[in-house]
């Protein structure tokens, strides 16, 4: 896959160096001069150039016409909607990317300004903290379509009304699938006579409704977060 990241502070640098790792095609453009030596030791010289990444020569120059995805992630909300804007319409880059750094302006990344994604960092943390605060013991280990689904993991407690019953004979709520169950390290696949026992590690795909309502089956009837 052909990359283009604009900014090279620290989400793009991440990203870039992630990209690099995992075998993409990467160009990084940063316009600060300053930025450019610690990038280059960090990356390479060929990942890193100098410049613009509002102005559309300097976009060509990055090899923007072979782009698959354009990711940017500046630190400025105006320069981020611009790159995205001219990224799709006039260089028809399959796929857009964009930071949101103040929360007040996500309105605006919209498709009609070119942004396929919207990345509202303010946004994402806050719904993560939230979501970590009121599923308790319940991990996530990835999320999916935007955050509409996610693969989670929980012990199963020894006081939860899921303990030493049949998945079978369990309320298991619509939006939800269970995966695997991790029993003293064998994996097992979750049928309906499977009888979970008390840490039994759960993992299952679930909707954002779902997830509630699963953490509440596994875990302990007491806990003040259920």
């Amino acid at each position: 896959m052909r990359v283009l990241v604009l900014g090279g502070g620290k989400v793009g640098a991440f990203l870039a160096g992630m990209l690099v790792a995992e075998g993409h095609h990467v160009r990084l453009v940063e316009k600060r001069e300053e930025q450019i030596e610690p990038l280059r030791r960090d990356l390479s010289e060929e990942v890193v150039l100098l410049g613009d990444g509002a102005d559309p020569f300097v976009l060509e120059s990055a090899g923007i016409r072979m782009a698959h995805v354009v990711a940017a992630v500046t630190g400025d909300d105006e320069t981020n909607l611009v790159i995205t804007t001219l990224a799709r319409f006039e260089f028809d880059v399959p796929r857009t990317i964009a930071r949101v750094n103040n929360p007040k302006n996500a309105w605006l990344f919209t498709p009609q300004m070119g942004v396929d994604v919207a990345l509202n960092q303010a946004e994402l943390m806050a719904r993560l903290v939230a979501e970590e605060m009121s599923l308790g013991d319940m991990m996530t280990l990835l999320k999916l379509r935007r955050g509409q689904y996610a693969v989670v993991e929980e012990k199963v407690h020894q006081d939860a009304p899921a303990a030493h019953k049949a998945i079978a004979e369990l309320a298991i709520p619509t939006g939800c699938v269970l995966v695997a169950v991790i029993r003293r390290g064998a994996l097992l696949l979750p049928h309906g006579q499977t009888v979970l026992e008390p840490a039994d590690e759960v993992l299952a795909l679930v909707d954002a409704e779902a997830a509630q309502a699963l953490a509440s089956l596994l875990g302990p009837l007491s806990s003040p977060l259920r």
